[in-house]
């Protein structure tokens, strides 16, 4: 991952939630964001063990205060997560990685994990971020193009998008005439200028829409206009966006985060009931470039959620192998078209502006030697400027409908759309059954860090040519 980039979003992450201090970890090697000077139990015994270590090993020490903090509201007991503070968060040091360190004997003896951070979960393209979206002009078409066959409400597989809530004029597209669910609050600053993410959920209901379109798309905004939210109230959302409307068949979900720990506490419970509907999760792999696993989409490796859990990382332009920017490992269980796709952003009703964050690189920020989003097309940001002082006029655009946009996080509806259409196709009324079949079938694969793994590629999507100016000269 680029060191650069994730501060960068450190920042912007910090200001979307006011009152809650964050910090970046393992230690000195960020690869995560959490909150400072809380940690997360399970309710009941091991939260009480986890209190009592917390006292025990801060109350000699200077400054810090330990407390004891519940969720309130009807979903405490069914998330069962304790929040428990270890210390002041602005005073000193976080006291975090020490209440790791001390309670690490008594997780030995138990077996398991007592305890972990109170990460922060967000969007795939945002603390690790693929790149930004580019527009195109309203003649232009979607790739992955729409799907033939049309929109029965009677055989309509169902599809929740946990994201970031729709666009206010989202119906304008037609793809996205059958799509409900939460609209965007805040989709511009004060300035009129589009908010970085505020997008990211109707972009992904529009590639839904054209690879499945005998669907019914719900959008939830179960994260910040910043793509972020805690952890420790990750869980509860989920559960509410179930409540809302039912379990649907698929959870398209492109969001994440790299831990400290197997699994994430304050998800347990959300999986342990997934684990009993039919319902398929389909989660983004994320951008880090690496192979650490990246949760939820990492539960797919793991026995007891297999058949629950699809995590999907995304192929490069030509579909022949990863995107530079796409986790990868034994973790990963398929592969789709993620990067420069095209769907509906915003503007349909007026042209909307937006001001580019980052800057792009000389190079690939994680060594890949083809003409990768990384490096086009060229464009100087506003948090990148901030940071390098290079004294360059961040890059203004202008959105009047479609982008074309990068990421895991686009990969992810894609295959969702694809297990929804096998659904519609062979009168499937089991996701699972047909994500098994899709995969089963083992006619696609790609090639990833030399190995030719599983990849699902839409019948309508076309490699996206290089653009010259990207090429060498």
């Amino acid at each position: 991952m680029a060191p650069q980039r994730f501060h960068e979003q450190f920042e912007h992450i910090q200001r979307s939630m006011p009152g809650i201090p964050l910090a970046m970890g393992p230690q000195e090697d960020a690869h995560f964001l959490y909150e400072k000077g809380v940690v997360l139990a399970r309710d009941g015994e091991e939260a009480r063990v986890v209190e009592d270590a917390v006292r025990a090993h801060f109350t000699a020490t200077e400054g810090l205060v330990p407390d004891h903090v519940r969720r309130d509201g009807p979903e405490a007991n069914r998330t069962g997560v304790t929040r428990i503070r270890t210390g002041d968060p602005g005073a000193g040091d976080d006291t975090v990685p020490h209440a790791l360190r001390a309670l690490r004997e008594a997780e030995e003896r138990q077996g398991r994990r007592l305890l972990s951070r109170n990460h922060v979960m967000h969007i795939a393209v945002n603390a690790c971020p693929a790149d930004e979206p580019v527009p195109v002009a309203r003649t232009g078409r979607a790739n992955p193009a729409a799907a033939e066959g049309g929109y029965d409400a009677d055989s309509a597989v169902g599809v929740l998008v946990v994201d970031t809530g729709l666009m206010h004029d989202h119906r304008a597209y037609p793809l996205l005439a059958h799509t409900t669910g939460d609209v965007q609050t805040a989709e511009t600053d004060a300035e009129g200028v589009l908010r970085q993410y505020v997008g990211h959920g109707t972009f992904i209901a529009g590639i839904l829409a054209a690879v499945a379109p005998n669907t019914d798309v719900t959008v939830r905004a179960t994260l910040n206009d910043a793509g972020a939210v805690l952890e420790s109230e990750f869980g509860a959302r989920l559960f509410e966006a179930v409540d809302r409307g039912g379990w649907p068949d698929v959870i398209s979900l492109s969001a994440g985060t790299t831990a400290d720990g197997e699994g994430l506490i304050g998800l347990d419970a959300f999986m342990r009931e997934l684990r009993t509907q039919r319902t398929l999760l389909v989660a983004a792999a994320g951008n880090n470039g690496s192979d650490t696993p990246f949760w939820p989409a990492a539960y797919a490796a793991v026995p007891e959620y297999a058949d629950s859990v699809l995590s999907v990382g995304a192929l490069r332009v030509d579909g022949e192998s990863e995107a530079c920017f796409s986790n990868h490992g034994p973790w990963v269980r398929v592969y789709a078209p993620g990067e420069r796709l095209t769907s509906a952003l915003t503007g349909f009703d007026t042209p909307v502006p937006y001001v580019y964050q980052h800057s792009t690189y000389d190079a690939c920020r994680f060594g890949s030697d083809y003409p990768c989003t990384c490096q086009f097309p060229r464009h100087t940001g506003v948090l990148s400027e901030g940071r390098e002082s290079t004294g360059a006029k961040p890059d203004q655009v202008m959105f009047d409908g479609l982008a074309q946009w990068s990421g895991t996080s686009f990969a992810t509806p894609v295959v969702a759309g694809l297990v929804a259409a096998h659904m519609t196709a062979h009168r499937e009324r089991d996701p699972r059954a047909a994500r098994a079949r899709l995969l089963a079938a083992g006619t696609d694969t790609a090639e990833v860090r030399g190995a030719r793994v599983p990849a699902l590629r839409p019948p309508t999507w076309r490699p996206v040519p290089v653009p010259a100016a990207a090429l060498p000269a």
